[in-house]
């Protein structure tokens, strides 16, 4: 059994303090993981402005927002500049990949494209994925092999960017397996290696569940479906922060059910394309986070494997 670990790093503090924390724990564990970084302007601030999102207000109750990302990352942006995060923090992220782990782009101003990209058009688009590219390649000196949406936010338009762009594969959305993605008349050729699992911020404060009872909650789900290949999302702020004992907990737990812990590269380097199905992006709401994200819908005829 596999299990994919797929961390997501969105800011400055993320970056230099989160990262080499989840890094060290995985190099114990002997673990692998895939890390997304943002790489352009940490705008954290600017995501206040989703105060008024039905139930936004609720998940920074539930999960203490102030103390995961601080005060100071909380006013990127607004009050103070937003410092570049592949400037600051470059030797952090080439240090992840020499140390063997994966390396993809999650975006280049992760507020900008989660907040804008669902409406945005065609040139808007193919501007902040440049700008992503560009500055990914600045930091690491090679292109990107893969991508992971920021925030599960996805139009059309960078579909289609993603597979002019020859990605390996992309993990934009939330779904149950692996699949060739179709949003409106754009059928995309890259795959899409979903995220299967709730985050534990999800998790955390939903029918009274501690972090604690979050991590069980999660190897509880695992277990009911054994055989099948899993992904989960850390956050490096959380996971690499405050809430690094229940991520500890919650690998260990998951070795000792069987389940190798794997870079999405190593899920990828199995599929068989042509027998991949092809199914509809939707936007739509998941229990635990606020708003509408990419999720796997329905199956569609003409992919492979179809």
């Amino acid at each position: 059994m596999r299990l994919a670990l797929k961390v997501d790093v969105d800011t400055l503090r993320g970056t230099l303090e989160g990262v080499p924390r989840i890094m060290t724990l995985l190099r114990t564990l002997g673990a692998g993981a895939t890390f997304y970084f943002s790489v352009g302007p940490d705008h954290t601030g600017r995501a206040l402005k989703r105060a008024l999102r039905p139930g936004f207000l609720k998940k920074v109750r539930r999960t203490s927002v102030v103390s995961h990302y601080g005060w100071r990352t909380l006013l990127y942006g607004t009050l103070l500049p937003g410092p570049q995060i592949g400037q600051r923090a470059g030797a952090v992220m080439r240090a992840v990949r020499d140390a063997g782990f994966e390396v993809g782009v999650h975006c280049y101003d992760h507020v900008r494209w989660q907040d804008g990209v669902a409406d945005a058009d065609a040139a808007w688009t193919q501007r902040e994925f440049a700008r992503a590219l560009e500055a990914f390649a600045a930091v690491f000196g090679a292109a990107p092999q893969s991508h992971a949406a920021a925030g599960w936010q996805l139009n059309r338009h960078a579909l289609q960017l993603e597979s002019d762009a020859r990605l390996r594969y992309a993990s934009d959305t939330r779904g149950t397996q692996a699949f060739l993605p179709v949003i409106g008349a754009v059928r995309g050729e890259c795959v899409q290696i979903p995220t299967t699992l709730p985050t534990l911020d999800e998790l955390i404060g939903t029918d009274g569940l501690s972090a604690d009872g979050a991590c069980d909650e999660l190897r509880a789900r695992t277990r009911a479906a054994p055989g099948r290949d899993q992904v989960f999302t850390a956050h490096a702020e959380l996971e690499g922060g405050q809430l690094a004992p229940q991520f500890e907990r919650l690998l260990r737990g998951w070795l000792e059910d069987g389940y190798a812990l794997v870079a999405l590269r190593d899920l990828a380097a199995t599929l068989e394309r042509e027998r991949l199905p092809r199914h509809v992006i939707t936007m739509g709401a998941i229990p635990g986070r606020s708003g509408v994200l990419a999720l796997q819908g329905e199956r569609v005829a003409g992919g492979a494997g179809a």
